[in-house]
């Protein structure tokens, strides 16, 4: 059964969580790399998790009903895993890199995910997306800028790491595309504060009354951002807001360049135009011209 409402104004509509999401998102990242040098990321990470455990307190009680028979324990838990690596790698690499390369090598996750679902799942891979994978690669390596020294630290190794542990948590939750929102949102959250609290315990900073409300922030803005992001999926078409997404580039590097003081060089908008090219060439346009 079709919705009553025109699919302009669904996508509009949709569009307008996404952004929010978008906002609410790169926020929360402008906190963890004002702050990222000053704390370990496990404790970052520790108290997002914590934070936005708090907040889906009510929803929990309310669906609680849904976690009578939970299904694919081994999966959540292997989800759970690589979501603690994907957002630890994160929280590090974000701290020590330029905002917009941050975001810019993030959008290669789509022509990755392809990658690894033709390798573990055996789904076909046409030739035009590895084509576009490649071109996406030599973008990475242009904006990246290998010969030069500004952004070769190890922000960048935690980075990759970032991109290849959070694709794969994205196959993993494939897998458990049968268990309800709130299962994977809990198992998510709940399962990163257990996992990662050895280790943000056994490397605690100190924290300032001063400072709490701001790591306190970060959980809070993640977790809305979490929020918008499954309203504007629920409206709007997958298409229209993986086009849309793109523009959380613009928002990032506007926010490197205003609040970090990060230059934005030709040669990065070259790569960064190369990856979402290839990015949209091989996934979005492709599927539309398909149909699948």
């Amino acid at each position: 059964m079709h919705s009553a409402t025109p699919e302009p104004a669904r996508n509009l509509a949709g569009g307008l969580w996404l952004i929010a999401d978008m906002c609410l998102y790169i926020w929360a990242l402008s906190i963890v790399k004002a702050v990222g040098l000053d704390f370990p990321p496990t404790q970052i990470v520790l108290l997002r998790a914590v934070t936005g455990l708090t907040l889906m307190l009510p929803w929990i009680w309310r669906e609680r009903a849904a976690f009578a028979k939970p299904d694919d324990l081994p999966l959540h838990m292997l989800r759970v895993m690589l979501s603690t690596v994907t957002l630890t790698a994160s929280f590090f690499a974000i701290a020590r890199l330029p905002f917009a390369l941050f975001t810019a090598m993030n959008f290669t996750r789509p022509l990755v995910l392809m990658a690894m679902a033709a390798l573990f799942l055996s789904e076909r891979v046409t030739p035009r997306r590895w084509l576009a994978g490649m071109v996406a690669l030599v973008g990475v390596l242009i904006a990246v800028d290998p010969s030069g020294t500004g952004s070769l630290n190890w922000g960048l190794p935690a980075l990759v790491l970032t991109i290849l542990a959070g694709t794969g948590a994205v196959i993993v939750t494939r897998r458990l595309k049968s268990a309800p929102t709130i299962v994977l949102m809990t198992f998510y959250t709940g399962g990163l504060a257990v996992l990662i609290s050895p280790f943000a315990l056994a490397s605690w900073q100190e924290v300032s009354a001063k400072e709490w409300p701001a790591l306190l922030a970060v959980g809070l803005f993640a977790q809305s951002a979490q929020f918008c992001f499954l309203q504007a999926h629920k409206r709007a078409e997958a298409a229209f807001l993986a086009v849309l997404g793109y523009g959380s580039l613009v928002i990032s590097a506007a926010v490197g360049y205003t609040i970090f003081n990060e230059p934005i060089s030709l040669r990065f908008v070259l790569g960064a135009c190369m990856i979402i090219c290839a990015a949209a060439w091989g996934t979005v346009l492709a599927t539309r011209r398909t149909g699948f």
